[in-house]
């Protein structure tokens, strides 16, 4: 039976290095998500609270991915999330490898052992058209204050890398830079320092969303974009507020690895879901 606003509306809250997510599994039937009841479930006083809320619909693979963020608006791909509802789903069907589809295109989720999962997340988008960006310029080194490099994984980032991601105002510095005019979409911003070989110290301010733990997407931008700088080798490991992820940049596309948690299970009540959209 189709979920109204005044029917219980099951859900699971999961997370992957502190990057919360609300995940809705709408394989047995649609569910109905106006924005105004995004943005409520996101609310973390009078809601649930998340970073992403995310939606498993029957798909071509294994199944179909939908992500939101916080403020309503959605996003192409989440790397995080992605790996959870793998490892979800990997439980469920006992299966060590799936396929599964999103607004990006089809992304690949193998199980990496040690309660790690691994998921490819597709080529990494290089070109200005592609991110997108404004106008023509080189990705590289964008014409702002820092020359962060622009790279796209189905939703656009901005990487700095800086001396000390720690000593960085990322409340500051990342929403001034999310808004900036050379990102018609807004982007991810990211702050990183290399504080070994192939090591990196990353800090993230998420498009919609605001500071966060991690993110898996931005992660592989940010080894993306210090491999093309030459400041890494093409396999990484990147250190977040929440905790590692290890990125690799190989010829069939950027893969992530880290862990992932299911934290619980609930229902959103009809009195809130009624009260919210009447």
């Amino acid at each position: 039976m189709e979920n109204t606003a005044h029917s219980p509306l099951p859900f699971m809250k999961m997370h992957g290095l502190g990057n919360d997510f609300v995940v809705v599994d709408a394989r047995a039937h649609p569910v109905p998500l106006p924005p105004a009841l995004v943005v409520a479930i996101a609310d973390r006083h009078k809601g649930v609270g998340y970073d992403q809320l995310a939606v498993i619909e029957q798909g071509a693979g294994d199944a179909h991915l939908v992500f939101y963020n916080a403020d309503g608006s959605t996003s192409a791909a989440c790397g995080n999330a992605t790996r959870c509802i793998a490892r979800y789903l990997m439980e469920e069907t006992g299966k060590d490898r799936l396929h599964l589809t999103t607004d990006r295109g089809d992304l690949y989720a193998v199980e990496a052992g040690n309660g790690l999962t691994s998921v490819n997340m597709g080529q990494p988008q290089l070109e200005w058209h592609e991110i997108p960006l404004s106008h023509q310029m080189d990705t590289l080194e964008l014409p702002i204050e820092g020359a962060p490099t622009a790279t796209g994984m189905g939703n656009p980032h901005c990487t700095f890398f800086v001396e000390d991601a720690e000593a960085v105002d990322l409340e500051k510095r990342g929403a001034e830079i999310e808004h900036h005019p050379l990102y018609p979409q807004r982007t991810n911003v990211q702050f990183a320092s290399l504080i070994g070989p192939d090591h990196l110290r990353m800090r993230v301010w998420e498009r919609g969303v605001g500071v966060t733990l991690a993110s898996g997407s931005s992660s592989c931008a940010t080894a993306v974009a210090a491999a093309r700088r030459g400041l890494t080798g093409r396999k990484v490991r990147i250190d977040l507020d929440g905790g590692t992820l290890w990125v690799e940049w190989r010829e069939d596309g950027v893969w992530m690895t880290g862990g992932t948690e299911h934290v619980f299970t609930a229902t959103l009540t009809p009195e809130f879901l009624a009260r919210v959209c009447p």
